[in-house]
């Protein structure tokens, strides 16, 4: 769901329960995440939304799976990673990505993916959702997430 060809959801989460979990590296990127994650929901209509911080987006993937075995309804897993000089970026976001991947295959509990894996800061600025961004990647993955859980009822 990025750019162009994004689809355009009108969503009713009532009742639904969803934690956020979200790393804390990058902190202005983060809370941009944050807000329109947290925007997102509300828009949702979803009003039972928990906060879960981790210090980091390997961490993601075991407390999404916590989470996910706690009741929630879906997970927003949101966090940052930056390329920087060394393979460091490749076995973080390759392992986040795979971990939160099977969290929701394993527990059939949607997980909204908002993890951003950029070259550089003003990548990250520019998907943060924050004030002169191109795009709002935290709405994005929290709207995935209900809009998943809606979708799985009607199966």
């Amino acid at each position: 769901m990025s750019g162009a060809g994004a689809p355009t959801m009108e969503l009713d989460g009532t009742g639904l329960r969803v934690t956020i979990v979200a790393a804390s590296w990058h902190t202005t990127v983060m809370q941009g995440l944050l807000d329109g994650a947290r925007r997102a929901l509300d828009e949702a209509r979803v009003t039972d939304v928990q906060v879960v911080t981790v210090p980091g987006s390997f961490e993601l993937p075991v407390a999404a799976a916590r989470v996910a075995g706690s009741g929630a309804d879906a997970v927003v897993a949101l966090g940052v990673v930056i390329r920087g000089g060394t393979p460091h970026f490749e076995y973080v976001c390759a392992a986040a990505t795979q971990g939160l991947t099977d969290v929701a295959v394993r527990t059939g509990v949607p997980v909204g993916f908002g993890l951003l894996t950029c070259d550089d800061e003003q990548q990250a600025i520019d998907r943060a959702g924050l004030e002169g961004s191109r795009e709002d990647k935290g709405a994005e993955a929290a709207q995935a997430a209900v809009a998943t859980v809606l979708a799985l009822r009607e199966v």
